[in-house]
């Protein structure tokens, strides 16, 4: 390239000098929430603006009923927080927002509407309900159109078990009838909100924006259509959430609102997962911050919800949400890794405008003690005050399938386990508010945990929808999907057999499914349905006895009803001398099974097939 010579360099200069200043544009590119409602119990609103150099603008507003109560600057320039006190006399329209600055004026219509739903009467997922839980990208494929979207860079790819495979909410509306016909009332799925990331962004884990779903499951207003159509059959939806940590991708990580936002961007550390110091009297305030600022993964930054910007954005994307869809609850994922005072003021004001609302956390831990500690009511050592109203129960989960899986011990029962796991129920203010669950999508199916046997199938099964709590089945359970030899969790997320077109087995119509796939839909289906009704189960007792070598024996009562639960997990024959019971069974002397339709005579004994399960509607 030839050098410039130095007449034209001054011709250049001089030109440069004759123009007029440059002024780099100011912009709005968005506001976050993207909407709100008029008559919450709690009149602030957060308003996070995004754009362009707009901390050099200064907010004003004339809207009747509502002003501007104050305005926050970080770190960025290209963040303004605007902080608006929304009266009991707001009414519904577009306010409009000025932004003035030392040479140009911006203006940006926001939308207030009325809330549609009472507060106080928002169905929520509860005992009466059974939980299907869905990942949204391996159950069906509804708009084959979406499966690749220009700017996303994690293309489809079925075959990889770690690829996108397609499966999106179009999918899911599509086969609302089965997940209602299974019996059903309430549905989870893993999120669905953007997740950008280069690679493995199909599990939802990974936000990169707190207010999209991601367009390669469908629109924020398919979502919404979604949670009607299942409300139409009588499906909640469950969202799950994720507030303690984002995507790497997410535009936080490039351009941090304030330099707290995120915990050690520049010096990144993986949390210890060292759970029980957020318990310990003895732990070390090192140890609690090595656990709850670490990052959950590489991928994943951690938020630092001592920050009262994000603590009260991510507040107020929880109720955005459940306001937006009409949502039956939320579960919250990684529960103790984040701030544990955030965690309970969020919870708090979720429940302060949603009385009733029910919120399950992810506290994965065996051992109860742990677990309880979360939960609403607790009295702890500590003085912490939750409220969080449900856990996931992995402390019984881990009993049930030890139970069912050990070698016959040389004394005692392989159901002891269980048993003693039960009767920690005392450790929790209210157990029958707890979400239990055979598996998940990050464990291995229960069918593979219990070596494909159909017969413990139907024992775990049984188990888990007549015990107290709320039972949540993972989407394929019910056919007894299995991944044997592996704990790869993409392939414990496989896809759903029908969920795509040209697919040779179809779950939702049963072809394809050989006897036992098909033994065990019909199984899990017949209870299913039955306990939509089951009183008896939603709101009764539970009394359990004494395990005896291969026999365990729970009842579940009220002052109407009683049913038995007996199981014997023996390659034999069993017969239970039913006078121990008898402070149970009273005067009844028949049952009926509530699968099959037999009836028994309760009179001195009761024959148990070998590795059998027994749901007994007693009756007089």
């Amino acid at each position: 390239m030839k050098p410039l010579s130095f007449r034209c360099t001054a011709c250049l200069l001089l030109a440069l000098i004759s123009m007029p200043p440059v002024t780099l544009a100011a912009s709005i590119d968005r506001i976050e929430p993207p909407s709100w409602w008029t008559g919450f119990a709690d009149a602030r609103l957060q308003l996070m603006v995004y754009g362009e150099e707009i901390a050099r603008f200064e907010p004003s507003l004339e809207y009747p009923g509502v002003t501007i109560a104050r305005t926050v600057r970080g770190s960025s320039a290209n963040y303004l927080f605007v902080y608006l006190d929304v009266g009991p006399d707001a009414r519904p329209g577009t306010l409009e927002l000025t932004f003035t600055g030392a040479t140009e004026t911006l203006s940006f219509g926001y939308p207030l509407q009325a809330r549609e739903r009472d507060p106080h009467g928002l169905p929520t997922f509860s005992p009466a309900d059974a939980i299907y839980l869905i990942t949204p990208d391996r159950f069906a494929n509804g708009d084959p159109a979406n499966d690749a979207v220009a700017g996303y860079d994690d293309a489809p790819a079925r075959d990889e078990p770690f690829g996108r495979h397609g499966g999106d909410l179009a999918g899911i509306r599509e086969h609302l009838d089965y997940i209602a016909g299974m019996g059903f009332t309430q549905v989870w799925l893993n999120p669905v909100l953007e997740n950008a990331m280069p690679e493995s962004s199909y599990h939802g884990y990974a936000t990169t924006d707190y207010y999209r779903v991601d367009p390669r499951y469908g629109s924020n207003e398919d979502y919404r259509e979604l949670a009607g159509e299942a409300r139409a059959r009588g499906l909640g939806l469950i969202m799950d959430m994720i507030v303690n940590h984002i995507g790497s991708a997410h535009p936080w990580v490039a351009d941090p609102p304030t330099r707290d936002w995120v915990h050690d961007a520049d010096d990144i550390r993986i949390t210890t997962h060292a759970r029980t110091t957020q318990q310990d009297p003895y732990a070390s305030d090192f140890d609690r911050r090595a656990f709850a600022d670490g990052w959950f993964v590489d991928s994943m930054p951690d938020l630092d919800q001592e920050n009262p910007l994000l603590a009260d954005y991510l507040v107020q994307n929880a109720v955005w949400w459940i306001e937006y869809l009409g949502l039956a609850g939320i579960r919250q994922d990684t529960w103790p890794y984040a701030d544990k005072t955030f965690l309970a003021e969020w919870a708090r004001r979720i429940r302060a405008e949603y009385p009733r609302f029910n919120i399950v956390g992810e506290e994965w831990s065996p051992n109860p003690a742990v677990v309880s500690y979360w939960q609403a009511g607790k009295e702890n050592h500590d003085r912490y005050v939750s409220h969080l109203p449900s856990l996931m129960d992995f402390p019984l989960q881990s009993a049930l399938a030890e139970s069912l899986t050990m070698d016959e011990p040389a004394w005692g029962s392989a159901w002891t386990r269980t048993y003693e796991m039960l009767g920690n129920d005392w450790l929790y203010p209210d157990p029958f508010n707890l979400v239990i669950f055979p598996d998940n999508h990050d464990m291995s199916r229960i069918a593979t945990q219990l070596g494909d046997d159909p017969r413990r199938f139907r024992m775990a099964m049984a188990f888990y929808l007549t015990m107290r709590g709320i039972p949540q089945v993972y989407y394929g359970t019910e056919i007894m999907m299995s991944h044997p030899g592996t704990e790869h969790h993409g392939l414990i997320r496989s896809d759903f057999p029908g969920g795509w077109r040209g697919d040779a087995v179809n779950a939702f119509t049963g072809k394809g499914l050989d006897d036992s796939q098909r033994a065990a839909q019909e199984f899990v289906k017949k209870l299913l349905n039955w306990r939509k009704s089951a009183d008896v189960v939603h709101g009764g007792k539970l009394m359990q006895f004494t395990p005896m070598g291969n026999v365990y024996v729970y009842f579940r009562y009220d002052e109407d009803d009683t049913l038995m639960v007996a199981f014997n997990r023996g390659g034999e024959s069993e017969t239970v001398d039913l006078a121990r019971f008898a402070e149970r069974i009273g005067s009844r002397r028949a049952a009926t099974d509530v699968v099959s339709g037999r009836r028994y005579a309760l009179d001195e004994a009761l024959t148990l097939d070998p590795a059998s399960v027994l749901v007994l509607e007693l009756a007089d």
